[in-house]
């Protein structure tokens, strides 16, 4: 294993290291089948990368269908052509870099900070992933005014049909999530498709509620020393649940009494993301120089830097990115948010695919 200081250390050999360290929470969303690898994505920006770098437009094929006609040798057969869809793909990168003094090794009696810093670097390009991920998720729920004619009304309709708000009934029903939230959010979204569902991500407010009704059972795993330990994942009618408390969270004023109006007390609403197969395609790209050491020796006595890079290709299932709204080659969290880069996937015209083809839904409770 290469040394930290900036004349020993080997990037490859670290970025070796890194790779076999068990990466354990993206080895049970992959294991949800609701985040896979996607082929397309390596062949267009790995592969021939040196075409397609951050954007592309990639075929996306139209299912058959149609009414079977009689066979009865008098009838006269009609083929039908099916569509060529068009689904937008990006690549988004991300870089941090982390500082540990010379003197904090000296007065610590040999204590590696550095260390502390690569055991914890897979954990925290989760979270930047996962947030990400979260990002692109507001923003594909924020299409309802994309597009013009009926690709507009199209996506609002995705939104409607893949949103099931509880929060908002009248007073006295249950707002908060329930033993049957989650089997009515997948149906309406989904129909005679709703199996496909695999993980749900949500507030730890939500994830309490459903522990306290029993609904929700904690996943473990045993790490290298033995010890067992919790995921902070769980399972729900057979499906993951991941605990996120950057989840979009809304909090709703008090409205006080007036002439025929009650009044109303402030509550929280909550968005919970339901994801099934396949419903995104995640692939590393890589960057040219993935992990690198900075040796900087006239700062406050000597300092190593440890600058880690990263590059991720995406894609949604049936739904494309724009990149109508995005200031750079790669899209910020706030910009995937903006509903204007998001859009149900096309013929480029005036068809898209139908929303009960995307495993991709949410519910808003009150917890």
């Amino acid at each position: 294993m290469a040394k930290f200081d900036a004349k020993s250390f080997n990037e490859k050999a670290f970025g070796k290291y890194m790779s076999a360290i068990p990466n354990v929470k993206l080895n049970k969303l992959k294991e949800s089948r609701a985040i896979v690898s996607d082929q397309r994505l390596r062949e267009t920006f790995v592969t021939n990368s040196q075409t397609e770098t951050v954007y592309a437009v990639l075929p996306f094929f139209g299912l058959i269908g149609g009414d079977a006609l009689n066979y009865d040798g008098e009838t006269d057969l009609t083929a039908e052509r099916t569509d060529t869809f068009e689904q937008g793909v990006f690549v988004y990168g991300r870089m941090k870099g982390w500082i540990e003094a010379d003197f904090s090794y000296d007065v610590t009696g040999g204590v590696d900070f550095m260390a502390n810093v690569r055991n914890q670097i897979n954990r925290y390009w989760n979270d930047v992933d996962q947030a990400t991920l979260l990002a692109l998720l507001e923003g594909i729920f924020a299409m309802a005014a994309t597009g013009t004619g009926s690709i507009k009304t199209a996506n609002a309709e995705f939104v409607d049909k893949h949103t099931y708000n509880i929060s908002d009934e009248a007073a006295g029903a249950d707002q908060c999530m329930g033993a049957t939230s989650l089997n009515v959010a997948i149906q309406k979204a989904c129909g005679d498709n709703k199996q496909k569902f695999s993980l749900v991500i949500c507030h730890s407010t939500v994830a309490t509620n459903l522990e306290n009704l029993k609904l929700l059972a904690y996943l473990k795993y045993t790490d290298a020393e033995g010890m067992e330990r919790d995921l902070g994942m769980g399972t729900w009618n057979g499906r993951l649940v991941i605990m996120d408390d950057s989840m979009p969270v809304e909090v709703v004023p008090a409205v006080p009494a007036s002439e025929g109006v009650l009044a109303q007390d402030a509550y929280t609403k909550y968005t919970t993301y339901i994801l099934g197969e396949g419903a995104i395609g995640f692939e590393p790209v890589g960057a040219k120089v993935p992990y690198e050491m900075v040796r900087d020796a006239k700062t406050r006595g000597g300092e190593d830097t440890l600058i880690s890079r990263k590059r991720n290709a995406v894609s949604v299932a049936g739904i494309s990115y724009l990149k109508a709204v995005q200031r750079t080659n790669s899209p910020t969290d706030a910009e995937l948010k903006n509903g204007k880069n998001w859009s149900l996937v096309s013929n480029g015209e005036n068809k898209t695919i139908s929303h009960k083809a995307i495993p991709i839904a949410r519910i808003i409770s009150r917890g």
